[in-house]
């Protein structure tokens, strides 16, 4: 863990209290590059009606028009929740090198679900967990039990 990936984190901790406001799953992402964040995103699946919609996939798209290219090399993606299988593909794809995220996510959560899809994959990309994860896993908490009116 680098120091700078604590305030990264926090970073992307608010655009996930952004989604929490909006009544979306409180996830958020954002893009780093040189130290600079060129890309941020949170859930909008329901604002948007699109179950692509994920923080990750807004925060690439955002970093890619910054950028003007769909290759982010040399970039780190700081995501508050464990990426899905959809939004790892993109992280991929875009050639982002390091993910960074707080908390695992049981049911949806690649690495959690598929430790040997890391296996394979691990010379491609960094990934580091557990940043800020009580934080994280707040939000959701307190998502879900809104959700359920306890």
């Amino acid at each position: 863990m680098i120091f700078s990936d604590i305030s990264f984190m926090e970073e992307a901790i608010k655009e996930a209290k952004i989604a929490l406001k909006e009544n979306e799953i409180p996830i958020g992402a954002v893009i780093v590059y040189k130290n600079r964040i060129i890309g941020r995103g949170h859930n909008q699946t329901e604002r948007l009606k699109d179950p692509t919609a994920h923080a990750e996939m807004i925060a690439i798209s955002s970093a890619c028009n910054y950028l003007n290219n769909w290759q982010l090399n040399e970039t780190t993606i700081y995501i508050t929740c464990e990426p899905c299988l959809m939004c790892l593909g993109a992280i991929l794809l875009a050639r982002i090198k390091r993910v960074v995220y707080g908390t695992k996510e049981e049911k949806f959560g690649i690495f959690s679900n598929h430790p040997k899809f890391y296996e394979s994959i691990k010379e491609r990309i960094e990934v580091i967990d557990g940043i800020k994860e009580e934080e994280c896993k707040e939000l959701l908490k307190i998502f879900f039990q809104n959700k359920r009116g306890k």
